[in-house]
């Protein structure tokens, strides 16, 4: 029986390496074909495509995330100007009820049109690429009264006894000057609503005296959850306007009175 005759060992000392064709044609030959080049035209070939998904996450970040709000009058002077842009986060509220302090959009006058699912869609994509303009009317005004609290206005004071914990007067620097003097309650804000109030407070179609699209029969009128579109964060616009919005350290400026409920907590998140 004959033995296998094995090839050379290319790595044995002395060996010789034959001189084969793919060593042979390696630096004259390239390794494979090389890569197709897009054309100059290639870029505006793919930009309608680039162009959908750029409107498709801003329709998309619009709805669910962050909106853009122009302020129309002057009920929150001086804390928001007319002409001010505000950015507002649109999904904290799913996670957390209103805190007081807060400067909040809601619908003050819902569209009461009613539409089917693609009508409802078609509304949507349109609003949210700025071809229409959106049939509700939104307010901005800051969180006063909370679920249970019973509210009382006296020589510009607001006097609040919350649902649970000590009765305390709110002070706030923020208020235009001269204040509103024009006595109001005492007023209880039901369940799951919310007491809102501008800081203009003489100049204000608030809580006070609206009824928020025949929202209540007569004012005062608080405003539900359901109603509130988010919180307003931050001024982008104009620019020396700029700034970001917290909510009011209130346990520290009503000097302790009230304090130990945890909804009169500071909190800073967007």
């Amino acid at each position: 029986m004959a033995e296998a005759v094995l090839p050379p060992d290319p790595l044995a000392p002395g060996s010789v390496v034959p001189d084969t064709p793919l060593q042979s044609d390696w630096p004259d030959k390239p390794a494979g074909e090389p890569p197709h080049r897009p054309g100059p035209l290639a870029f505006f070939r793919e930009l309608p495509v680039l162009i959908l998904i750029a409107f498709g996450l801003a329709l998309l970040i619009k709805t669910f995330l962050i909106q853009a709000f122009y302020i129309p009058s002057e009920s929150m002077v001086p804390t928001l100007l007319v002409g001010d842009r505000v950015l507002v986060n649109k999904l904290i509220y799913r996670f957390r009820d209103p805190h007081r302090g807060e400067i909040v959009v809601f619908v003050a006058e819902p569209d009461r049109v009613k539409r089917n699912a693609l009508q409802k869609f078609f509304k949507s994509m349109t609003e949210g690429l700025g071809a229409r303009t959106p049939p509700e009317r939104d307010f901005i005004k800051r969180v006063i009264g909370l679920p249970g609290d019973t509210i009382t206005m006296t020589n510009g004071v607001i006097h609040i006894k919350p649902k649970k914990g000590k009765a305390f007067d709110l002070k706030e620097p923020y208020l235009n000057q001269p204040p509103d003097t024009s006595p109001f309650g005492p007023y209880t804000v039901p369940a799951n609503s919310y007491f809102l109030m501008g800081d203009n407070r003489a100049n204000s179609s608030d809580s006070r005296v609206n009824t928020f699209g025949g929202l209540c029969a007569t004012p005062p009128c608080s405003v539900p959850k359901s109603r509130i579109v988010g919180k307003a964060f931050i001024t982008i616009w104009p620019p020396s306007r700029f700034r970001l919005h917290h909510i009011p350290k209130y346990a520290a400026l009503y000097g302790g009175t009230g304090m130990g409920s945890w909804w009169e907590s500071p909190s800073y998140g967007f």
